[in-house]
């Protein structure tokens, strides 16, 4: 989120509650959260998505053994009443390591071939800490917005 609000890198450790900022890329201007991943924390995401017109959702690329677990909330939040036809934008992070799974190998683990026809998604493989694949994603995001993306 920094390196998109600030242009630069930006050393953090996990969030613990979430952060807000407003990211303005292009003509658009994208309130994001950045909400903890902890399993406390999630029972409480329903309460920013109102409003939301698209997913940004990042999965450490590197961390196979936690995809499962991703999925099930990608699967939680995409299929919240609030989101339903949202687009679907995936950041794969940190292709710049070594074991990171392939964007395609996210999708199918992710199970998005399932999402009903018509619903845009996306997988971006992405290095947040040098902001490669970044903004790629979010001229997919933005272009499907602008081109009604969201029923």
């Amino acid at each position: 989120m920094y390196k998109l609000k600030l242009g630069e890198v930006v050393t953090t450790i996990p969030t613990i509650g979430f952060n807000v900022e407003t990211v303005e890329y292009k003509s658009l201007s994208f309130t994001v959260w950045d909400v903890g991943g902890q399993k406390k924390i999630r029972a409480l995401w329903h309460h920013y998505f109102r409003g939301s017109r698209g997913i940004i959702f990042i999965v450490d690329a590197a961390d196979r053994d936690r995809i499962d677990e991703a999925r099930e909330e990608l699967w939680a939040i995409m299929t919240h009443e609030e989101l339903m036809d949202a687009p679907v934008l995936v950041l794969a992070n940190k292709q710049d390591l070594p074991k990171a799974a392939a964007p395609a190998v996210v999708a199918d683990k992710l199970d998005l071939c399932k999402l009903p026809r018509g619903r845009p998604w996306h997988v971006q493989g992405c290095t947040a800490v040098t902001g490669d694949g970044l903004f790629e994603g979010l001229d997919w995001l933005s272009a499907t917005l602008k081109a009604g993306g969201r029923k």
